[in-house]
């Protein structure tokens, strides 16, 4: 039985019109009713809705993708108010984008009649913050977490206890104080485990129970938010817009910078220790310092209560200027490349790594220690690098207001330890620290301990038009033992900025690619380089010949697949085989790759362009080889010899 249509009111600057809708639609489906009755120059993505003229509940139109009219309890006669910003005109022409490509798609794509829309089964991207923080109606309804996420969101997390021999007074079937089940976040527990951070999952289940109260029957709230230091642009009070006009509603409060609690991943774990022995090897040879990036996956880390893992399964070294003391990233132009051969492998890019080794000229390979407790474990510039890497890959997540909060890259470095060997450390950089790099309030120092504040002053000694620096302050324990606020400005200590996590290596490595020995990218620099006869070589191409078991072992290398990903020779289909293939290791499969007529292909380029056998003396050489006479130089003359330089 179809539902019976209502009559809505809506009224804006330029008066009043009626709309017939149905209860059921959504509201993003009015937009193109709406615009008709509003002039041409209206910016379809300002236009909001407000259930009063004045101090009214505003919401974005296109935010509201998902709801239906009839959810909000509009009923028959309501009126709604419209406000919209006017779009600028540029030599007579609007400069947004027109009405129609912010309009749903046409309704013969769907089967059901209801037009496609454009929020319709895409997760919420979490993309650097340009502009205001838009907050969501009902994030949990249109997130898309990951599923790990997903898994420890339906665990309660509680930490079970045995009876105490001492304390409990009941029978085996009772529980008391002193054998209930702990809560994630238990002092007690991190204390005794010596777990310096509270995990994200349990971090969570902490802030929910002082926000959201089930026992009050109060409207829930996301009890997660993301901090933001810039002057809001979307000010309620009607002025103009910072630099020109700034109020107490729109500018940022005063920073109080304190170690963050929690971090968003626990523990790194590489499949396998020659993952850093091949990235090792450049600084080896080469004597400069490299940078990499990992790809992995995460998983449930049990040491932590309601804990997260990130297991890196390949690194990949992006072109990159390489000198003793440092490293310049290049263009990376392959890097969605790279990114869609992780895909089909099941791994994303989970964080970076580089080295910081300097040779303590002993002969014994020892490493001169630069980073301990008394100097530092993250330089400011390091703290401003990993920042910008984590606020590109922002975690979704529908416990925020806003979609998204932190991010899980994380950031190793490979440095000397105090025992003169090569160790690896891991951390992340705070919210904080993420935000203020993104606000431009802070950048780096030359010394690496310290993190400058911004000034808030031009050279001429004006204010700055560019930024605006709110104040920033830190607490530290003075010389008297007492906790002191101090003005961060003009530098405060670095380590107010970021965690640190727990690495290592499993017991058995059991990585998915078991067959990383294939050339490694951008490395001419050492003589390194990757080419045709490479991959013939391993593939087991020599000449006529080809050894197909040995290809189809050969191809679980990370670095070979974006190399056969670069030659543009297979189809998707066949590249998904060919990386499912280098996944699971599954033989069937891979005589199933061997038949492809885009692997036949492969073959042949490879043929002709690959290793060839090595040409089989003449008897006359055995016969100077058994006499003794058997010299290479004479060989060598006699090929230059018929060699013509014309």
């Amino acid at each position: 039985m179809a539902s019976k249509t209502i009559l809505l009111r809506f009224e804006s600057k330029n008066g009043q019109f009626r709309l017939t809708v149905d209860p059921t639609d959504q509201f993003p489906t009015l937009l193109p009713k709406i615009l008709d009755n509003l002039p041409e120059n209206v910016d379809p993505r300002t236009l909001t809705l407000s259930n009063k003229p004045h101090n009214g509940e505003e919401r974005l139109l296109t935010s509201l993708a998902g709801v239906a009219i009839e959810r909000v309890s509009l009923r028959h006669g309501d009126k709604l108010y419209i406000k919209y910003k006017e779009q600028p005109q540029i030599n007579g022409n609007s400069a947004a984008p027109s009405a129609t490509a912010l309009q749903p798609h046409n309704s013969s794509n769907r089967l059901n009649g209801l037009p496609i829309l454009p929020t319709d089964d895409v997760p919420v991207s979490a993309l650097p913050q340009t502009s205001q923080t838009a907050s969501i109606k009902n994030p949990w309804e249109f997130v898309k977490q990951s599923p790990l996420d997903d898994r420890l969101d339906k665990k309660d997390g509680k930490i079970p206890r045995s009876l105490d021999q001492k304390m409990c007074r009941h029978g085996p079937k009772g529980m008391c104080d002193y054998c209930m089940p702990l809560e994630p976040y238990s002092p007690k527990y991190l204390e005794d485990k010596k777990i310096k951070h509270l995990s994200f999952h349990s971090y969570l289940r902490k802030i929910n129970s002082a926000t959201n109260k089930p026992e009050l029957k109060s409207s829930y709230m996301p009890p997660l938010s993301e901090p933001y230091y810039r002057v809001r642009p979307d000010c309620p009070s009607g002025h103009p817009q910072w630099p020109d006009g700034i109020c107490t509603k729109c500018q940022p409060s005063a920073i109080t910078l304190q170690p963050q609690p929690f971090r968003m991943v626990d523990h790194v774990e590489f499949a396998s220790p020659s993952l850093i022995d091949t990235f090792l090897n450049f600084w080896r040879i080469g004597g400069a310092q490299r940078v990499g990036f990992l790809y992995g996956h995460y998983e449930e880390y049990t040491e932590v209560p309601l804990g997260i893992k990130a297991v890196v399964e390949a690194i990949y070294e992006p072109p990159q200027i390489d000198e003793i003391d440092g490293c310049t990233l290049n263009e990376w132009e392959n890097e969605k490349d790279v990114d869609e051969v992780a895909r089909l492998c099941g791994l994303q890019k989970v964080g970076v790594i580089f080295t910081d080794l300097i040779d303590a000229g002993a002969g014994d390979g020892s490493v001169l220690c630069k980073r301990h407790i008394d100097s530092y474990y993250l330089s400011s510039l390091e703290v401003t690098f990993s920042a910008r890497l984590q606020a590109l890959n922002p975690k979704p997540t529908k416990w925020s207001d806003t979609g998204r909060f932190g991010s899980n890259f994380i950031t190793c470095v490979v440095s000397g330890d105090e025992d003169g060997g090569i160790a690896i450390s891991s951390f992340q950089v705070s919210n904080s620290a993420v935000e203020m790099v993104r606000a431009n309030i802070i950048e780096p120092s030359a010394d690496p301990t310290v993190m400058l504040v911004q000034s808030s002053e031009e050279e001429d000694g004006s204010e700055s038009r560019m930024r605006y620096i709110p104040e920033v302050f830190y607490r530290r324990i003075n010389e008297h033992g007492a906790s002191v606020q101090e003005n961060a400005k003009p530098s405060f200590p670095v380590e107010y900025l970021y965690v640190t996590l727990t690495h290592g290596f499993p017991k058995e490595s059991a990585g998915i690619f078991n067959a990383s020995d294939f050339s490694i990218e951008n490395r001419e620099a050492i003589g390194e380089g990757q080419e045709l006869r490479n991959v013939a070589k391993k593939l087991g191409i020599s000449g006529d010949k080809v050894e197909g078991d040995k290809g189809v072992r050969s191809v679980a290398d990370f670095h070979l697949l974006c190399f056969l990903h670069g030659m543009g020779v297979l189809n998707k289909e066949e590249e998904s085989l060919l990386c499912h293939v280098a996944r699971t290791h599954d033989l069937a499969e891979g005589f199933q790759l061997l038949n492809t007529p885009g692997w036949a292909t492969l073959l042949a380029i490879l043929q002709e362009s690959g290793e060839r056998p090595p040409k089989r003396p003449s008897p006359a050489t055995f016969e100077a080889a058994r006499n003794g006479y058997f010299d290479d130089s004479d060989q060598l003359a006699k090929r230059f010899k018929g060699a013509s330089l014309r």
